[in-house]
């Protein structure tokens, strides 16, 4: 077997450019991902219900496709893969950046005033849309299996453990990148920011494009993946799973109130806090705990069950929306030029990164063990089928929580009449904490029953 030649500290070329369009991909990604709701209800003119079912089928179809497109990159090659991702990624970031202006054009989008949108409310035109996202779909779903396979290609079992370090590096450096840029924007030039930050995404997957061109050279030209008959068998067993299905059901539970980080929180504080609130800065407050704890808190609990770890995380996710909801229900600013709402919204993010750093490793180590021999990529492959779940889940949820107890105030006439209709907006994470608690005493129910079969499988061999 060939190894990977070797270049700048024993790391070959491609391996580097994986990396590099790994960081510029997360980049464009996240920047778009943290207004999406925002770009669909303020640009086009869908409201809160119709923002959320088109954000959570986009983000859940990225989770979903990575099972099938994984497959066929692997017959195609890595380098045509990842063209063919950047390709669709580009053309669907800049179309995202001038349909607007296209439909403005035809005299179909409406400025209200110098700050908002009237968007699209009463065209069907505004559903163009959907094929523009299905583009960047597909192309982010060939991104998520083509990039990690390349890492595993393109290093050796002595440098494998540094090299995906270096890959879990750029990708949080790329999430957090994107998300700081949105706030200065929308600051600058107000809400055309929600356009014009998909002018940065699709530059960035352009010079990934011509990176993947002119420098990835790999002696890898194809994988040993699995067919699609295979990814339909091995999908088959996991339905018959009873254990694993049911525990991907318990962790989808806890991912449908991290969603809220994308689904919720955006439109949540620019309503309850002012549209001087940062949602980018926010939001990125869940890498920076995750990257700071998550080493240290998988070390010390290293010695105790995944499920042990996984229930303290479980456990934490309500408390934090619970933290969440306290910041409608404070008096006066418990820190000057900081309203309540941020400072509780930021608070209870810290508790929720915390639990995600209780539970993601421990729950992907878990799932590794359930796995038949030879299988394990494929299973932890469908492991991911929680992110699916929770994203029809949680952001179906979110915009039909948000439309009842946190209207857009657009809708009203006063100033008032909103805040007569929102003033039970903190109801909203009432909800996700309930949801949080049951998969909480789901697990610990879970991890009592598996462990008396277990015994009771040990005592019968």
């Amino acid at each position: 077997m060939n190894q990977p030649a070797t270049t700048l500290k024993g790391f070959s070329r491609a391996f580097w450019v994986s990396n590099s369009v790994e960081l510029l991909e997360r980049m464009s990604y996240y920047a778009f991902f943290i207004v999406i709701t925002l770009y669909l209800s303020r640009v086009l003119g869908f409201n809160d219900i119709e923002a959320s079912w088109i954000s959570g089928l986009f983000s859940g179809g990225l989770y979903l496709l990575p099972l099938f497109t994984g497959a066929y990159a692997d017959k195609i090659g890595f380098r045509k893969s990842m063209i063919t991702a950047f390709t669709l990624l580009t053309v669907g970031y800049f179309g995202l950046a001038v349909l607007p202006t296209l439909l403005e054009s035809s005299g179909l989008v409406i400025y209200g005033d110098t700050t908002h949108f009237t968007g699209l409310p009463a065209s069907q035109e505004k559903w163009l849309i959907v094929p523009v996202l299905f583009l960047i779909m597909v192309g982010g779903s060939f991104i998520k299996s083509v990039i990690s396979a390349s890492i595993a290609k393109e290093t050796t079992e002595t440098n494998r453990a540094r090299g995906y370090s270096i890959f879990y590096m750029m990708v949080n450096i790329g999430a957090f990148t994107g998300k700081t840029i949105i706030d200065p924007l929308r600051h600058l030039i107000g809400e055309q920011a929600y356009i014009y930050i998909n002018y940065f995404a699709g530059i960035m997957t352009f010079i990934a494009l011509i990176a993947v061109v002119l420098l990835y050279k790999s002696a890898h030209t194809a994988g040993e993946g699995k067919s699609m008959a295979d990814i339909g068998r091995g999908f088959l067993r996991i339905l018959l799973n009873w254990c694993l299905l049911l525990l991907i059901l318990i962790v989808t539970g806890f991912w449908t109130v991290q969603q809220q980080l994308y689904a919720t929180m955006p439109k949540y504080v620019l309503r309850m806090a002012g549209e001087g609130a940062q949602p980018g800065w926010i939001a990125n407050v869940n890498p920076f705990v995750v990257v700071l704890f998550v080493g240290f808190i998988t070390r010390m609990l290293s010695k105790k069950s995944a499920i042990f770890s996984m229930s303290i995380g479980m456990f934490l996710i309500p408390v934090s929306a619970l933290l969440m909801a306290c910041g409608n229900l404070l008096g006066s600013e418990v820190l000057s030029g900081l309203s309540n709402i941020t400072l509780m919204m930021i608070v209870g993010i810290v508790v929720q990164a915390l639990a995600e750093c209780f539970i993601s490793p421990r729950y992907l180590e878990y799932f590794s063990l359930q796995a038949p021999k030879g299988e394990e990529g494929m299973y932890l492959g469908f492991s991911h089928l929680h992110s699916f779940l929770s994203s029809l889940f949680a952001f179906g949820l979110a915009g039909v929580l948000l439309d009842r107890y946190c209207p857009d105030p657009l809708l009203f006439d006063s100033r008032e009449a909103w805040e007569a209709a929102s003033v039970h907006a903190h109801y909203i994470w009432y909800y996700f904490a309930a949801i949080g608690l049951i998969a909480a005493v789901a697990l610990l129910l879970y991890g009592a029953l598996t462990s008396y079969l277990d015994k009771k499988k040990a005592i019968s061999s």
